[in-house]
């Protein structure tokens, strides 16, 4: 078969859901990682159907267009799983002969679903940088096919194959092709007025290692890219960061990583290597397990640029942390930390969640309680959202905690799909809406630093307030509304 164009696609979320608060904008830097491991074999092209909001029709034309014989398709979220078969069926439509791949999270931990729709002729689970280039080798006819990572058509029905091998090596991946896509749109802006912005434009987003060794009880990490700490060198990192100031400006970064200090001389060297290399710059991380910090650890980190951290809570009640969420956090070390942060001039975010099967309503307030009075400078409150092959997913079934009519293709982020004799979806609604606002707006010295960190002014910062209070309301409103309907 000929393979010479290859289409990587980013699907339009927009498709499946019309909620843009669930919505972020991203680099596709997976498929620019695939697309760097795939170029000598043939040209490939990368559409951004979501950036470019196209609608089915113009995506459908672009394909029927430019005709190429595969289109690799990302779906990196469950929850957006209908806009990769979307794209799937509209690839099919706009070049029959092509062959439609799928990869990403979705077809990673749900693979018989992606592979019972009969337009999509393979698919990739797991790690796709090399087995993505072993199945292109394979349908030129260079190759047997490959042993692991790729479900198959199989006449009528399908064949699904495990898991790709976890890759071991992180320094052979080679750096993201970002010259396939239009690279200054996505780092000359922010995606949108939050304090974890990027601290200077243009800016970059680095992941510095796969796979994670805690076992918190609503991640899906465990069945994407395993429990397998692996981490890329320091030196590694430290190049790609040079390369992406020297070839794209770049003025601040975000590390898309939750365990960068899981090992602690790597990070020291990653850290010191950025202030000796003349790398620093301002920098934030949206994920930080604050168990793994120490004050040497922040007091580099300020001095490598650091200026935003959003640390893992997760519960203000100790037997909710401990027995439902499985995660190792001290209270007294995080209020330390903290402190530790602030002192140097970091700006500290806390995450805590809210909803969990048996946590009781005087728990949940507990949470409030401590979320507000660890000291943080902005505290984040989330439902618990249960995703498939997950524990929390499993102690949804087993205490019959899915809320009525849940539909796990109705998932959303800002919305609640568990309820409980204490306490319903809407409930948790208006309490995180108006705790969040009561929490982070208390005072004239707070809200003034929190606009600043946004990068709005005070009024404009009301304006976001009194949208998310009444975006809290009309979902409450809609969630009634269609109780009674129904």
């Amino acid at each position: 078969m000929n393979t010479d164009r290859v289409l990587l696609v980013v699907p339009n979320l927009r498709w499946c859901l019309g909620d843009a608060s669930t919505f972020w904008h991203f680099v596709p830097y997976n498929l620019c990682l695939l697309a760097a491991m795939v170029e000598d074999l043939c040209e490939v092209e990368i559409l951004d159907a979501y950036i470019d909001d196209l609608s089915l029709e113009q995506f459908t034309a672009i394909v029927e267009q430019r005709r190429p014989d595969v289109v690799g398709i990302t779906v990196m979220m469950d929850q957006f799983a209908e806009a990769g078969h979307l794209a799937a069926k509209a690839a099919k439509q706009g070049c029959p002969d092509s062959k439609v791949v799928l990869g990403g999270v979705h077809v990673t931990v749900d693979p018989d679903e992606v592979m019972c729709d009969p337009v999509i002729d393979y698919a990739v689970r797991g790690e796709g940088e090399y087995v993505f280039r072993e199945l292109l080798l394979f349908l030129q006819g260079k190759q047997a096919f490959p042993g692991r990572g790729v479900c198959r058509r199989d006449g009528a029905g399908y064949v699904v194959a495990e898991r790709a091998e976890l890759i071991g090596d992180l320094d052979a991946v080679k750096l993201p092709s970002y010259d396939l896509i239009d690279y200054e749109r996505y780092t000359h802006h922010a995606p949108r007025r939050s304090v974890d912005s990027p601290r200077a434009l243009p800016y970059a987003r680095v992941m510095t290692s796969r796979g994670c060794p805690y076992q918190c009880v609503f991640c899906q990490v465990e069945h994407i890219s395993g429990r397998t700490f692996r981490r890329r060198s320091a030196q590694n990192v430290l190049e790609e960061i040079a390369w992406l100031k020297d070839r794209y400006g770049i003025q601040s970064l975000i590390l898309d990583d939750d365990n960068l200090f899981s090992h602690r001389s790597h990070a020291v060297d990653l850290l010191q290597g950025m202030i000796d290399q003349g790398l620093a710059m301002p920098w934030a991380m949206i994920s930080t397990a604050v168990f793994r910090l120490d004050e040497e650890l922040v007091e580099l980190m300020r001095e490598s640029g650091c200026e935003y951290i959003c640390i893992a809570i997760e519960s203000g009640c100790r037997r909710v942390l401990d027995e439902v969420i499985n995660k190792p956090v001290d209270y007294d070390h995080a209020r330390q930390m903290v402190a530790k942060a602030q002192s140097v001039g970091i700006y500290v975010a806390a995450n805590f969640i809210v909803g969990f099967p048996t946590e009781t309503w005087d728990e949940i307030r507990e949470t409030i309680r401590f979320a507000e009075d660890l000291g943080t400078d902005y505290v984040k409150l989330f439902h618990a959202i249960p995703l498939r092959h997950t524990r929390l997913w499993e102690l949804c079934e087993t205490t019959g905690a899915f809320k009525s009519g849940f539909n796990v293709d109705g998932i959303r982020w800002n919305t609640g799909q568990i309820e409980t004799d204490q306490f319903n979806p809407d409930d948790l609604t208006i309490l995180r809406a108006y705790e969040w606002d009561r929490i982070n707006f208390s005072s004239p010295a707070r809200r003034a630093r929190t606009a600043a960190m946004m990068g709005v002014s005070e009024e404009e910062l009301w304006t976001i307030r009194r949208q998310t209070l009444e975006g809290a309301q009309q979902r409450v409103a809609s969630s009634v509304a269609a109780e009674k309907a129904g």
